[in-house]
């Protein structure tokens, strides 16, 4: 069976890809992913690229500059050094001709609005036939979702504390599977008497400024602290993963709709409340929390709110908002959302 076929495998470079993609910031060396995969760094580095079709090189490299675009987006008073240190770059200069080499221009010389405004609608032009008018409302090939009326009455902030998340991952979600996957883990979850927990959908990547064949799309569900891979090692189980997300401030907003309304929702959120609201976008996805299961009224209606992640505008660019993990320095391989480096 291949690699892909394993859960274990899965859940193993699972957590290796949450390391890289939550700690862009830290030197992300091999032998130290690798520590966080439980593998040795001869056997992971094929593992990796077996399982992800690329390097971890290349994947590190990639996910510093999605990161760097998402901080030029929405940080404009961010100097290059900033953006360049939050993402792991050692200097401008480094950042500079690293950004060059992939998009064949300058950080300085990118129109960040103009790329993102052509990344959306390559993505509604590769939706299934029939299924673009889901997402704009209409099926005119110019439209695009925008903006509710009063946005500042529909937008709510507030604080939530961390949560754990067990999750099941789909990559290129949209070529479909995540329907799929949400059954998998309500499967997994009611077999368990986790079901009736916070169901939650997020994926880290923006399609707006990664390619859409290396987006990756988690449905998860917040499960108490004590539920760990141990509950998720049955042979015909889902690759169920875990990671944990820290504290934050919460910008929300309700959706009680159709994908277009769902999209409408963002659009509010990133293109209407946040430019004028004095918060920036905090270091982690943001997510659909359902209100009850996953999809429970079919693929056409969705009941859930869109939860925005925020930190105040002030703030210095951080690449993270994660708090130091409370584990002994001597006790192994760090969990996925830590900032210890391995040892």
């Amino acid at each position: 069976m291949p690699i892909l076929a394993n859960p274990l495998y899965a859940r193993r470079v699972d957590a290796a890809v949450d390391h890289v993609v939550q700690n862009p910031d830290l030197p992300l060396t091999l032998e130290d992913v690798a520590a966080v995969a439980g593998f040795s760094p001869f056997h992971f580095h094929r593992v990796f690229a077996a399982t992800t079709g690329e390097t971890l090189h290349a994947f590190v490299t990639r996910v510093r500059l999605e990161r760097a675009l998402h901080l030029m987006a929405h940080r404009r008073t961010a100097s290059l050094t900033e953006v360049a240190l939050a993402c792991g770059f050692s200097s401008s200069s480094h950042f500079s001709r690293t950004f060059r080499a992939r998009y064949g221009v300058s950080p300085r010389g990118l129109d960040i609005d103009r790329f993102r405004a052509e990344h959306r609608l390559h993505l509604l032009d590769t939706l299934p036939a029939g299924q673009r008018d889901r997402f704009t409302g209409t099926d005119a090939p110019d439209a695009a979702p925008g903006p509710a009326d009063d946005a500042a009455a529909t937008v709510r902030l507030r604080p939530l504390g961390a949560r754990r998340v067990a999750y099941v991952r789909v990559v290129a979600p949209y070529s479909g599977g995540v329907a799929e996957a949400a059954k998998d883990l309500v499967r997994w979850a009611g077999a368990r008497g986790l079901d009736g927990g916070q169901w939650l959908g997020y994926q880290w990547d923006d399609p707006e400024t990664v390619p859409l064949d290396r987006c990756r799309y988690d449905v998860g569900l917040e499960v108490p602290d004590d539920v760990g891979p141990a509950a998720a090692a049955g042979p015909d189980d889902p690759a169920v993963g875990f990671t944990v997300f820290p504290p934050t401030t919460l910008a929300e907003v309700d959706v009680s709709g159709t994908a277009a309304d769902e999209l409408a929702a963002l659009d509010l959120l990133y293109r209407t409340w946040l430019p004028a609201s004095g918060w920036a976008p905090a270091h982690q996805p943001c997510f659909e929390a359902w209100r009850g299961l996953p999809f429970g009224d079919g693929t056409e209606h969705f009941e859930l709110t869109v939860q925005l992640p925020v930190v105040p505008l002030t703030d210095a660019v951080q690449p993270l908002g994660w708090e130091p993990a409370d584990v002994d320095p001597g006790s192994g391989p760090l969990r996925p959302g830590s900032r210890r480096p391995p040892r």
